[in-house]
């Protein structure tokens, strides 16, 4: 089953099951004459929402590309998870509210058998249907699914906290409401933001993660005819779109239709292994006994002996100009580039003074 179809399963089961729940609570709040009971249904129609929302999020992200959005509209499902995030916030502002005000201006709750009934079905239903939302939101990838799961977790909490408090209410006759209620309340709104910051650092961009960088890497150096590879780049359009580029390095002997060859076999390898659009870009090794060579030995090896310097790659000489060009990592902990731009220029130069030196400063954006 392809992963949208598992989403909308998943969100199904928790509309479902938020609805059975409703539908119990509303049975025993008129049987049992309770407004509260009532109004606790009312809450879990609306827990639905989440669930609602993840399903119109799913759909809307599998609309095909077009010409105002040439990759497609994967990112919505961030979006949706941005709402269900919003939604468990409230919760846990509101709830923090209503506690304070009982720590304030405490009350005695009476509690019946048909209230520690709803009570305890509810915790089993929202602790079993957050678990399962939860795991099937991590195993698919799901910010969305995971906020929800994440939501019936903390409803489960909250209830949790109610049967606390109705047990030390019946043993000792006193209301730990306001306070378990406050406590509960910061949790939820600390995983609330938690959850927020995972879609929107998405959006935003997030760094590619070590372990993906390792492994690309890895499988394209695999390739017999590269000897590098370097400036992995990857930008996410939602979960199951991705594009990049990355620069490998060839010997310059290699020529055009076998180059050409090569970057497609990565791509196409690329696309198969990972869903990814890569873009392959080359980088050219001087071979033989000649200016180039020489010039690249000299320049790749005296940067490369600063400790500030992280990567060197991208060298390039232009005969007709007698110019290099070189591309340099520079360490995180480097501040001022122009200085070190300025400081390794001038150290070439003395060493290479009839050639003009063009340092290109570049960046680490694969997060290893």
């Amino acid at each position: 089953m392809e992963r949208s179809a598992q989403i909308v399963r998943t969100s199904v089961v928790g509309i479902v099951a938020n609805v059975l729940l409703a539908a119990f609570k509303a049975f025993v709040g008129f049987v049992a004459g309770s407004v509260a009971i009532v109004m606790d249904a009312v809450n879990n129609f609306s827990d639905a929402l989440s669930s609602v929302i993840t399903i119109v999020g799913v759909k809307l992200s599998q609309r095909p590309a077009d010409h105002t959005h040439p990759f497609g509209y994967g990112r919505v499902e961030y979006f949706s998870a941005i709402l269900i995030s919003v939604i468990v916030l409230s919760a846990g502002v509101t709830s923090l509210i209503e506690s304070v005000k009982n720590i304030i201006h405490p009350t005695a709750p009476s509690y019946t058998a048909a209230t520690l009934t709803v009570i305890i079905v509810a915790v089993v239903v929202k602790l079993l249907l957050g678990w399962y939302v939860k795991k099937q939101g991590e195993r698919l990838k799901s910010d969305a699914l995971i906020a929800s799961g994440a939501d019936a977790l903390f409803d489960a909490l909250i209830t949790v906290a109610t049967l606390v408090s109705a047990v030390v209410m019946l043993l000792w006759n006193v209301s730990l409401d306001g306070v378990l209620g406050a406590l509960i309340s910061l949790v939820i709104i600390k995983a609330g933001v938690e959850m927020l910051s995972s879609p929107v650092n998405e959006l935003l961009g997030v760094g590619i993660p070590k372990e993906l960088t390792e492994q690309i890497t890895r499988e394209v150096s695999d390739f017999k005819d590269v000897h590098g590879v370097y400036d992995l780049i990857l930008h996410n359009y939602g979960p199951d779109v991705m594009i990049g580029s990355l620069h490998v390095n060839v010997y310059d002997t290699m020529n055009a239709h076998e180059i050409h060859g090569l970057t497609r076999s990565i791509s196409e390898m690329m696309y198969d292994k990972h869903g990814i659009i890569m873009t392959v870009g080359v980088y050219a090794i001087a071979t033989g006994e000649n200016r180039r060579a020489e010039l690249q030995k000299t320049v790749m090896q005296t940067l490369a002996a600063h400790p500030e310097i992280v990567q060197v790659h991208g060298f390039y000489y232009f005969s007709d100009e007698r110019r290099v060009s070189v591309d340099v990592v520079p360490d995180i902990t480097v501040s001022d580039e122009n200085k070190l731009v300025s400081s390794l220029t001038d150290e070439l130069q003395q060493l290479l003074p009839d050639v003009r030196i063009t340092i290109v400063v570049d960046h680490n954006y694969s997060g290893s």
